[in-house]
């Protein structure tokens, strides 16, 4: 743990973007001073929430279900090209077309690259999708991206030059472990003691409430004098943009592949659903407070706005539901219907 809160440390030399001498371009301030123990406590705290996360679930994989996906994985293999094809592509575009500065553009890049998250998996059992792809996606894109984000990253951020040598990838990788560890750990606990997982589950989420308060708290504590520098039109408007082409690229890719409406309202959730609680760790431990600045509430903007259009899809979906007209019946004969 001491390590893993050590990386902002490492990294104060290294994560240094140049911006021309504008303090405030990159959406942090040189003069933020966040006291030592206050920002261990964050980053500790940060550590935590994605761990107890990835723990919760884990305990929601069956061995069974994973093994079924594996030996037909046409579902899980599209979900992945939309994970790691459309999301940093869509970022990219993005932080291009809006002309980000290096720090909003490695925040958006970052996001962009990450997992899908779990709240896909709610938003999934909302349209009615496949619950037990939408959990195993979920897994396998954690898995994937071990070894997807960090070349992704390092890919887009050719198109930036201030960024080329500067993304903090041993930070990232770090971060990483910290999804996949604690996940397959929840995966071996409902394996070889189910007993255990509901109580696991329950309590994860209380933890999680309190963890996600207590961590939201003191981010909005500490640099409430820049929070205003998130809400800025280049930023509002990849958070809004960015969800929803995930949500509608996903579905568009998975009908091209002849997927059914429900596994594509799957892979259209787990595409458009970005894992925040990764994001926000990243950040938190890669880069200093004094870089990264307002940026790191980034990963709070986005998920709002992707809950709120993951909401109203979900909404349309089942008004949809409500109105269509029932299927027509076929008569074969006085006595059989179908």
């Amino acid at each position: 743990m001491t390590t893993i809160m050590n990386i902002t440390d490492v990294y104060n030399g290294t994560t240094h973007f140049s911006n021309d001498g504008n303090l405030t371009d990159n959406g942090g301030l040189a003069l933020l001073n966040i006291p030592p123990f206050l920002n261990a406590i964050i980053n500790t705290l940060s550590v935590v929430f994605l761990f107890i996360t990835m723990v919760s679930l884990g305990c929601t994989m069956e061995v069974s279900k994973i093994k079924a996906h594996c030996l037909k994985p046409k579902g899980v293999g599209i979900a992945l090209l939309a994970q790691f094809g459309i999301m940093p592509l869509t970022a990219f575009c993005l932080a291009k077309v809006l002309k980000m500065s290096p720090y909003k553009a490695v925040t958006v890049l970052i996001c962009g690259c990450c997992p899908g998250g779990s709240l896909s998996n709610i938003f999934s059992l909302a349209v009615q999708g496949d619950m037990n792809l939408s959990i195993v996606m979920t897994t396998f894109s954690s898995i994937a991206a071990l070894g997807m984000m960090p070349l992704l990253l390092f890919i887009y951020c050719q198109g930036f030059p201030s960024l080329k040598d500067n993304v903090p990838y041993l930070g990232i990788i770090t971060a990483l472990l910290l999804t996949v560890v604690p996940c397959a750990t929840g995966i071996a606990i409902n394996h070889y003691k189910p007993k255990y997982s509901p109580f696991i589950k329950k309590g994860g989420l209380i933890l999680l409430v309190v963890c996600g308060i207590t961590l939201l708290s003191l981010s909005l504590y500490v640099i409430r004098d820049i929070l205003w520098m998130i809400v800025t039109f280049d930023i509002i408007t990849a958070v809004v943009l960015m969800p929803l082409i995930g949500f509608t690229m996903g579905y568009i890719l998975s009908g091209l592949c002849k997927q059914s409406p429900k596994l594509c309202r799957t892979i259209a959730m787990e595409t458009g659903c970005q894992n925040i609680q990764l994001c926000f760790t990243i950040l938190k431990v890669s880069f200093s407070p004094q870089d990264i600045g307002a940026l790191m509430l980034f990963p709070l903007v986005y998920h709002t706005f992707q809950v709120a259009e993951g909401l109203l899809l979900s909404l349309c979906f089942r008004c949809y539901q409500r109105l269509k007209p029932p299927a027509k019946e076929i008569s074969l004969n006085k006595d059989t219907v179908i």
